[in-house]
Formats: structure tokens, C-alpha cells, sequence
């Protein structure tokens, strides 16, 4: 008789059997999968089965993902838009410098013009500054006695007369706008000759033609030139435009009002020209020939031996 107890769970083949078993019936599996591809249909059910679950799985790391790209991207962003905004400035600035160049050379090859129209020799200068006292048009110019400027010299621009110098420092000049109230400058009319003085108004934008009859052939729109016999302006300089002619009975003279031509105000590049120098004296050739002069011939007198 056994008195043993029975066993709870039946007891199979040993673990080693067993384990044995499986790996050759999965190699087996896994040769026929290899050949004949029958088990393509059960892994596409399980894929499909098992999408959901990757997919949430997925979902932190693409959630964390993300959130790391829009801080990248937001800080590349920032630093790429700063970048763009420092080159638009640095370009704004260099065009900006291409334009003033520009109109520099413009002017320049207008005051070359200029030059070669007036007669006198003339001193390229550039405007310093604008003078300090607000009750004088004056300006300061960067070339002085040092560069061979007197006082009592024109300044003119490409258009126009500008002023005269009226002091002189080694390296810098001083010159009265002809806006200045205490500027006088002798003009003549270009329609008809008529010579007048025309003073500034001391507003810095306007001319006054004083003394002017009211009667006077003076229309709006007349331009005025230098008439040149103040021996300081060559003649034929562009200086104002009538803008504005009041006659009243009342007054024996015209409220004529200009406005320059030229300006200070609109170019810093000016020419200082020459005084005119002094008539050469005839040569005694050429004072022999002169016509409507009697010269009476020299009277060569003969020693006797």
C-alpha cells in the first residue's frame, strides 16, 4: 500500500526536453516562414492590432518632441530675424551713404562746370558749419588764408552766388550769405538790362530790390544777375527770381521781394573765386600798334667821328 501523497500538478517532461523542443520548432517556424512567407498574414492582423497601443506609446516622446522644436525653432527665429534686421539697417545706412555720394558727385561735376564758365581762378571749399548768431546769415567754410583765401572774395555754388568772405582764419573762412540784412549786391535784370541793388532780408530765405521806382519795368519772374561793377561778383552770376512786386501810390518805391537762386542751405560744396587782378599794361609793341594813338618815332641821333 503507498502511503505517499499524491502530487499536486502532474509533472510533464523535464524543463531541458522542453526547452529543446521549442527551439527547434521555432527554427523550424521559422524556416518555412523564411521560404514559403506563410505567416505574412498573421503579422500584418497582429501590426494592425498592435498600431493603437505603438501609437500611444508614441505619443509622449512625439508630444516632447515637439515641444523642443518650437523652443529651438522660436530661438532660431528670434536670432535669424535680429541678424535680418541688423543688415536691412546696415544697408538702409550704406544706401543711404551711395545716395549722398551721388548727389556729392553731381554737385561736384556741376561746380567743375561752374568753374570752367567763370573766368577767375577758384578754390573748391566745403561748408563747415552754420554760423552761431541768429541775427547774421553766415557760414564757415574749411579752407582759410593757408589755402589762399582773402577776404572780400565771391563764393558761388553750381548755381548761383552764394556770398562773399568777410573774415579769414588760417584754416577756416567766414562768409556772409548774401540773405544777410546787411549784404548788398549789385544786380542786373536779364530782360532789360535795368541795374538795381538787391539787399537780404535777414529771414535767411528772401531777398529785398530796394530803391526801385514804382514805375520800374520789373515783372514776377525776372531773374537778376550780377551786374560786375562792384569789381567783387563777375558779371552774369545767377542770383535771385522776383517772386513778388507790390506798387502802391502811396510809396515812391516798389516792395520788390526774390528768392535766391543758390542756396547754402542746399549745398555744402561752394567755389571761392579770385579777385580780379589789376589790367596787364600794354607792351611797347603793342602800344606802337594801338589804333587811334599817335606815337611819335624815336629820333636817332648820329654822333660825328
Amino acid at each position: 500500500m503507498d502511503l505517499q501523497p499524491p502530487p499536486l500538478f502532474a509533472r510533464g517532461p523535464a524543463p531541458l526536453v522542453r526547452l529543446m523542443f521549442f527551439i527547434l520548432f521555432a527554427s523550424f517556424l521559422m524556416v518555412l516562414d523564411a521560404r514559403f512567407r506563410y505567416a505574412e498574414a498573421l503579422r500584418q492582423s497582429v501590426a494592425i492590432v498592435v498600431y493603437p497601443l505603438q501609437r500611444a506609446v508614441l505619443v509622449p516622446f512625439q508630444a516632447m518632441s515637439a515641444i523642443n522644436d518650437y523652443f529651438t525653432s522660436k530661438t532660431a527665429l528670434e536670432r535669424e530675424n535680429a541678424e535680418l534686421r541688423s543688415k536691412q539697417l546696415q544697408i538702409a545706412k550704406d544706401q543711404l551713404a551711395l545716395e549722398a555720394l551721388a548727389a556729392e558727385n553731381v554737385q561736384l561735376r556741376q561746380l567743375l562746370e561752374a568753374r570752367a564758365r567763370v573766368s577767375r581762378s577758384a578754390i573748391f571749399a566745403e561748408i563747415l558749419y552754420a554760423g552761431r548768431d541768429s541775427f547774421s546769415r553766415k557760414v564757415i567754410l574749411d579752407k582759410g588764408s593757408s589755402q589762399g583765401i582773402d577776404a572780400g572774395r565771391a563764393v558761388v555754388d553750381n548755381i548761383g552766388v552764394i556770398g562773399q568772405v568777410t573774415r579769414v582764419y588760417p584754416m577756416m573762412a567766414e562768409v556772409t550769405l548774401i540773405t544777410d540784412k546787411d549784404h548788398p549786391l549789385p544786380v542786373q535784370v536779364v530782360r532789360n538790362g535795368l541795374r538795381a541793388v538787391v539787399y537780404g532780408a535777414g529771414d535767411g530765405a528772401s531777398l529785398d530790390l530796394r530803391f526801385m521806382a514804382g514805375n520800374a519795368d520789373i515783372q514776377s519772374g525776372d531773374v537778376l544777375v550780377t551786374s560786375g561793377i562792384d569789381g567783387t561778383y563777375p558779371a552774369g552770376l545767377p542770383v535771385a527770381r522776383v517772386a513778388k512786386v507790390e506798387r502802391d501810390a502811396a510809396y515812391a518805391f516798389a516792395k520788390i521781394v526774390c528768392i535766391p537762386i543758390s542756396g547754402a542751405d542746399r549745398n555744402t560744396q561752394v567755389l571761392v573765386l579770385a579777385e580780379e587782378g589789376p589790367p596787364r599794361p600794354a607792351a611797347p609793341e603793342e602800344a606802337a600798334t594801338e589804333p587811334g594813338r599817335n606815337v611819335k618815332p624815336k629820333r636817332i641821333r648820329r654822333r660825328d667821328p
